[in-house]
Order: structure tokens, then C-alpha cells, then sequence
């Protein structure tokens, strides 16, 4: 019975671990995707003050354009943090069914271990009971 408690426990800390995990990588693709819209901002602000809007245009503003540079590599991070994101979902799922596994097999080995005790007891001087 007592030999499933740090199996269990590894297992609770494994779960706790992955939801970490998960909020991390929620809170890093919540603050790229802030970053890149304000990055937007800033594009289309640089853009209405040059007049320029064509990234390709030999006059195009280089803010403007290291600006747009940067946002795309925020955009690629947040994409590849995503994909991240779903592989700790995984692992986060796995370890959750990991532990009610465990957890059931804890309850089956408690009540096969209480079985005998939930027949009744015998007490000296009573036939025994089968």
C-alpha cells in the first residue's frame, strides 16, 4: 500500500511540472503576440509618415523595415512556441492519465488489502466461517 505513495507523488509533481510548463508558454506567446502588435503599430505609423507602404520601395522607411523584420521573427517564435505548446499539452494529458492509473491501482490494492478485515473477523472459540 505504501509503496504507490512516492509513485504517486512523482506522479502529482510530474502534472504540476507540465502546468508550468504550459502557463510559461502560454505567458511567453501572450507577450509576442503583444510585442508583434505593437510592432504593427509602430510599421504603420512610420509607414502613414513616409507615405510609403511598400516594403520593396528603394525609399521605404528602414525603421519601417527593421520594425517588420522583427515582428515576423516574433511571429516565427510565437508559431514554433505554439507547436511547443502542444507537446506539453501532450505530455501534461499523458502524465494526468499516468496518475489516475496509479490512483486506481492505489484503490484496488487498499480494498484487496481491506477485503479480508470487511468479511468479519473470527473470534476465538466461533467456527470459522467460509
Amino acid at each position: 500500500m505504501k509503496s504507490r505513495e512516492p509513485l504517486i507523488r512523482a506522479k502529482r509533481f510530474k502534472i504540476e511540472d507540465a502546468r508550468r510548463r504550459l502557463a510559461q508558454i502560454d505567458t511567453m506567446i501572450g507577450e509576442f503576440d503583444r510585442m508583434a502588435a505593437e510592432l504593427e503599430r509602430d510599421i504603420s505609423g512610420e509607414e502613414q509618415r513616409s507615405g510609403i507602404t511598400d516594403p520593396k520601395h528603394f525609399a521605404y522607411p528602414p525603421l519601417a523595415a527593421s520594425a517588420r523584420q522583427r515582428k515576423e521573427n516574433l511571429e516565427r517564435s510565437a508559431g514554433e512556441l505554439r507547436g511547443q505548446r502542444a507537446e506539453a499539452q501532450a505530455a501534461f494529458e499523458e502524465a494526468e492519465a499516468e496518475l489516475v492509473l496509479v490512483e486506481a491501482a492505489g484503490e484496488r490494492e487498499r480494498a484487496t488489502d481491506a477485503e479480508p478485515v470487511a468479511r468479519g473477523t473470527w473470534r476465538q472459540g466461533e467456527p470459522a466461517r467460509l
